[in-house]
């Protein structure tokens, strides 16, 4: 059970954190330059940031054998198509849809942990994850009246959804035996590199920019990334990472209103009845698996004794 008590209240560092995160599509919007450079510098920016602080690390870097540098490898690999598909989906779709529908990154990772590691959920928490999903339907219908350019971004985005639940699959191997810190600067760099070459493959410009460009590619590093991810994963040592998994309902509420106050963006009512069915079953997805997760905890205290007694329904 966590005890640390953090300096300031973790409610005041999670609404920072979602309001930076949400921050994210609306400086992509702003952008005229390719999502593959945008995400290219964000992760340079980002690792350039984060390399002076590595050098506690540096043992567990060397401790590193052939296998974690394959996983590193695969998880910088799908990383960075996440950032391509989902940061591609918004020039075709709204920064709301595109947002909501990466929501259901949850579902993604329920699926993967099943076939992977026969994990289970329970049925009040696919039901909600089922609502989820009837929400995104919703959304990509609402869409179609649109235009089927929105179509295709809201496609992206799924697509892009199920690459970062892989990437955040394999973290979750290799973070068990390396320093959250050292596997994300990894996984930056190698990301950063996979565009780096894509780029170059494309024969698209690295420097041939405005100032405007390269002030977004910093606030996108900046913003949405130190004070938005990073922030997150410092907070897990002050709190549960169910909580912090509450930024996943956080993020398409805040950048629905950015996207309104500052694109002037609107929505149909079936895309609002479609992001409210995913906000609603993804909160319940949370909430039965917080509940679980307290069970578990309360069983780890438990003598053995008093185990047996316990009914079925408690297991």
């Amino acid at each position: 059970m966590n005890t640390k008590k953090s300096p300031i209240p973790v409610a005041v560092l999670m609404l920072i954190g979602i309001i930076a995160i949400s921050f994210s599509a609306i400086f992509i919007k702003w952008s005229s330059a390719p999502a593959s450079v945008q995400a290219m510098y964000r992760l340079l920016f980002t690792s350039l940031l984060m390399a002076p602080f590595v050098r506690p690390y540096s043992g567990a870097l060397s401790a590193l054998r052939l296998k974690d540098w394959m996983l590193l490898t695969a998880s910088g690999f799908m990383l960075a198509l996440h950032f391509l598909l989902w940061m591609g989906s918004l020039e075709f779709t709204s920064v709301a849809s595109s947002t909501m529908i990466m929501a259901l990154e949850p579902v993604f990772i329920m699926i993967g942990s099943f076939i992977l590691y026969r994990e289970r959920s329970t049925v009040s928490a696919v039901a909600g994850l089922g609502v989820a999903i009837v929400g995104v339907v919703f959304i990509g219908w609402g869409d179609i009246g649109l235009s089927s350019d929105n179509l295709k971004g809201d496609l992206l985005s799924i697509f892009g959804t199920a690459a970062v639940a892989v990437h955040l699959m394999i973290g979750k191997k290799l973070v068990a035996r390396m320093p959250s810190y050292l596997y994300s600067l990894v996984v930056f760099i190698i990301a950063g590199v996979v565009f780096a070459l894509y780029n170059f493959g494309m024969g698209i410009a690295f420097f041939d920019y405005p100032p405007k460009e390269w002030g977004i590619f910093a606030l996108l590093a900046i913003v949405p990334t130190v004070f938005g991810h990073i922030l997150f994963n410092w907070l897990l040592q002050y709190t549960s990472a169910t909580t912090v998994s509450m930024n996943i309902l956080g993020e398409p509420v805040g950048a629905s209103i950015l996207a309104y106050a500052l694109l002037g963006e609107q929505l149909t009512g079936l895309q609002w009845g479609g992001g409210l069915l995913v906000l609603g079953g993804l909160g319940c997805y949370l909430y039965m698996g917080s509940r679980k997760a307290a069970r578990v905890e309360e069983r780890k205290f438990i003598h053995p004794q008093e185990l047996q007694t316990l009914p079925e329904s408690a297991s």
